[in-house]
């Protein structure tokens, strides 16, 4: 429900989510990432073969599975041109879980200077390549951050470029509040409207 002009709330599956507009000439949405799960972890070489590259692309990080309410299992690479060889489909998430069933989504990372450069696959729940994973953005600063791959300084703002391969290139920016966003973890987007529209009730 309304807070103002720039707070307002709304009521997902996984509870409250906070949401907050920056304002400017492009208002900057931002919504604050829900409770962050840890799960189990997967072997690098079944990740490595499942995504059709090898062992040695890989960064030395064990894959996880994190969820804010969207599982997804996350896989940091050396590159970019490694990132866009990637690939992840039926057949290769049985591979990655060792055939237990798993319906999550797999996100495939490298670090870059600006934050990230990514892609997510989760052919289980029919999506082939997304573009934009807002859900999995704020599980990704949290890996990122576990691991030393991003600054934890409090007020640290940082990007996952994702969808560049498929040719839908999105930038999902991610804030910190407080060190190693233990007051929360912001994702955040411009929107590109479409359509506008008043439902009178």
């Amino acid at each position: 429900m309304p807070k103002d002009s720039g707070h307002f709330v709304l009521e997902e599956k996984v509870g409250p989510v906070s949401i907050r507009v920056e304002p400017g000439e492009r208002p900057l949405i931002w919504l604050t990432t829900p409770p962050i799960k840890y799960g189990r972890t997967f072997d690098p070489g079944l990740g490595a073969r499942a995504l059709g590259i090898e062992p040695n692309d890989l960064l030395d990080i064990t894959p996880q599975l994190l969820s804010a309410g969207n599982p997804t299992i996350f896989i940091a690479v050396k590159n970019k041109e490694v990132v866009d060889r990637a690939w992840l489909d039926l057949q290769g998430m049985a591979m990655l879980t060792d055939g237990q069933q798993e319906r999550a989504c797999v996100f495939v990372f490298t670090p870059t200077s600006g934050g990230a450069y990514s892609r997510m696959f989760a052919p289980e729940l029919g999506i082939v390549e997304d573009p934009a994973t807002g859900s999995s953005t704020g599980p990704l600063a949290a890996f990122m951050l576990r691991h030393d791959l991003v600054s934890g300084a409090a007020g640290s703002r940082f990007v996952s470029e994702q969808g560049t391969k498929m040719g839908r290139r999105s930038i999902l920016h991610v804030q910190l509040n407080g060190e190693q966003g233990a007051d929360g973890i912001e994702v955040g987007g411009y929107v590109s409207p479409v359509a506008e529209a008043t439902l009178w009730l």
